[in-house]
């Protein structure tokens, strides 16, 4: 008897009309689909990664280092990482060392290779906490505001700069979107539980003040908690509970990996809220303060025109909601309130404080770029159900339309026009090192003087070949090295061990310098242009290694702007050298050179 024979099951007909009605309902809820979201900004992220100047030696010494050291065994030691202070999170450091690592095991590795591997896994992870966010704008309040979102952080400088920086105010931008995302979208139920465990993941492992950014929405949450029936109160303190022991339990896992690395019980979280808010010795005050405008001045640089519909938004929406008829319930009004205040509450908080960073307003990007798309989206609204009688009304709907396009490709041009212009002008830092792969041997030792926060990190260097610094005319204080003891010490000894001429006052430590004469190869960066006043004289300290060709020989040198020489305008964006743009709006250049000591 023949054995029974199985029929392959039947698959089922979809009508290519219905296939069409289900994209067709995909565009209509996010204008763009969400894939296609997805890569545009995985684009701009991955242009980031590849282009992007290191803004910040806290980046380099605070992360890039530590990284380094856990890799490969040495590296630079700022007095954050001492366990007398214990401020610096292991948890954070230690996940980008295993991504770093990860590259370790791929073909063609070098150090520089890991380097970028890790700005690009951190352009993918950017890249889906914007896609959540966006999904979520588009899903609660219209396609529209989604697309605009889109477009804000795109071309903006200021997601340039963020997306794939390797600090925790990025991180901390990263879970925060994604906490947004939870609290914003309501479809399948509240995500109460979930999104405080992004906001609380933002702030341990991350920057703990970035999780302040979740006040709003937990505020919402307890007013319609207690505007509503017994039952909806006890769900939503549920919710809450949920998300405070799992913040608690992620607490307590970041506890035992720095108590792991430090030999001692530390809280790094609570380590930096204590130094920022209650030092006694100076806190953050002593590397610099700004004046109130500061990051004004900044986001403005950073967003242009999307920093403008950012700052009125709110006056905008109640404007709207004043003159119109809307039909829209008082839920879906206070909801969109809770969604503009994030932003000005963290403008608000951080322009009050003396020390002033950029970076410091990275949390807060995604929401200056929702509250910009809503106020634009309600102008078009607004300017496109105006009464046919009035003036607005009266303005015809192409050229309205054509106005507003203007507007955005002149902001779009202006936000390139600055990346670009930070690329060209900055980038040569990560340039000219690779001649020390074929030049360089083990134990040769590069030094720093007056360019020693220009230094990308020791990924750039080749394997043993050390970073040192030589006396400049800076009097603050300059990172150590992490200890090397390895026998008897068990694994990463540097991360616990005491250390010397670490203190948390920026006061100098002359032990960190080392004599030009051992020195094999410098950085330094010349300024033909300042040169060329009558006055002008090297400082003690800082003499013209790059014209000092008795004892040195240029390896590689790159252009460099020199800002001092260069006006604002050409500053803050890129101008072409044109003989028909005006002398006084050129860029001025000077060069920053890799030197090797002639034998």
């Amino acid at each position: 008897m023949p054995p029974p024979t199985s029929e392959a099951p039947k698959k089922e007909f979809v009508h290519p009309k219905a296939k069409h009605a289900k994209k067709q309902a995909i565009r209509d809820a996010y204008a763009v689909e969400p894939i296609s979201a997805f890569y545009i900004f995985l684009g701009a992220n991955l242009i980031a990664a590849l282009f992007a100047p290191i803004q910040d030696c806290d980046e380099t010494f605070n992360y890039w280092e530590p990284t380094h050291y856990l890799s490969h065994g040495y590296g630079l030691q700022t007095w954050e990482y001492s366990p007398d202070y214990a401020i610096r999170n292991w948890l954070y450091v230690a996940i980008h060392a295993i991504v770093g690592n990860i590259r370790r095991l791929l073909p063609h590795s070098n150090k520089v290779a890991e380097f970028y591997f890790v700005r690009y896994v951190l352009a993918f992870v950017c890249a889906l906490s914007q896609t959540l966010m966006w999904r979520a704008v588009c899903l609660a309040l219209n396609p529209r505001i989604g697309l605009f979102f889109i477009v804000a952080l795109v071309f903006s400088p200021g997601n340039f700069h963020s997306s794939t920086a390797y600090l925790p105010s990025s991180f901390a931008m990263y879970m925060v979107m994604l906490g947004a995302a939870a609290f914003i979208n309501w479809r399948g139920g509240l995500e109460t539980s979930m999104a405080m465990f992004y906001f609380a993941i933002g702030g341990v492992i991350g920057w703990p003040f970035a999780a302040a950014l979740c006040a709003p929405f937990l505020l919402e949450e307890v007013f319609f908690a207690l505007v509503g029936d017994k039952n909806r109160f006890f769900e939503a303190a549920h919710r809450v509970v949920r998300g405070v022991v799992a913040a608690g339990l992620l607490v307590f896992g970041d506890l035992l990996v720095n108590t792991f690395f430090y030999r001692k019980v530390e809280i790094a979280s609570w380590n930096i809220v204590k130094y920022n808010i209650f030092s006694k010795t100076g806190g953050p005050e002593l590397y610099g303060t700004e004046p109130w405008d500061f990051y004004f001045k900044n986001l403005m640089l950073n967003f242009n025109i999307w920093f403008v519909l950012a700052l009125f938004s709110l006056p905008i929406l109640l404007l709207q909601k004043l003159l119109s008829k809307s039909a829209e319930t008082f839920q879906t009004g206070f909801r969109t309130v809770v969604f503009l205040t994030p932003f000005y509450m963290w403008l608000a908080i951080f322009s009050l404080q003396p020390h002033k960073e950029e970076r410091f307003m990275y949390p807060a990007y995604p929401f200056l770029a929702l509250n910009a798309a809503l106020a634009i989206h309600t102008l078009l609204a607004a300017f496109g159900n105006a009464d046919p009688k009035s003036l607005v009304g009266k303005i015809p709907a192409k050229l309205k339309l054509g106005v507003v396009a203007l507007g955005l490709l002149f902001s779009m041009a202006i936000g390139l026009a600055r990346i670009y212009g930070l690329y060209t002008a900055y980038s040569a830092p990560l340039s000219i090192y690779k001649p020390l792969f074929e030049v360089g041997s083990e134990g040769d030792t590069v030094c720093f003087g007056k360019d020693w926060y220009r230094f990308p990190s020791s990924y750039f260097l080749p394997r043993d070949m050390h970073a040192k610094f030589i006396r400049s005319e800076f009097r603050g204080l300059l990172p150590g090295e992490f200890s090397e003891a390895g026998t008897g010490f068990g694994l990463f000894s540097g991360t616990w061990l005491p250390t010397s001429g670490l203190n948390d006052r920026n006061e100098e430590d002359p032990g960190k310098y080392v004599d030009p004469k051992t020195c094999v190869f410098l950085v330094d960066t010349q300024f033909p242009e300042q040169q060329k006043d009558l006055d002008w004289k090297a400082p003690p300290n800082e003499p013209d290694f790059v014209a000092d060709t008795e004892h040195w020989e240029i390896v590689k040198c790159e252009k460099f702007m020199d800002p001092a020489s260069t006006s604002f305008l050409a500053r803050a964006l890129w101008l072409p050298d044109w003989e028909i743009i005006p002398e006084k709006f050129r860029r001025k250049w000077g060069r920053h050179c890799l030197l090797k000591r002639k034998q």
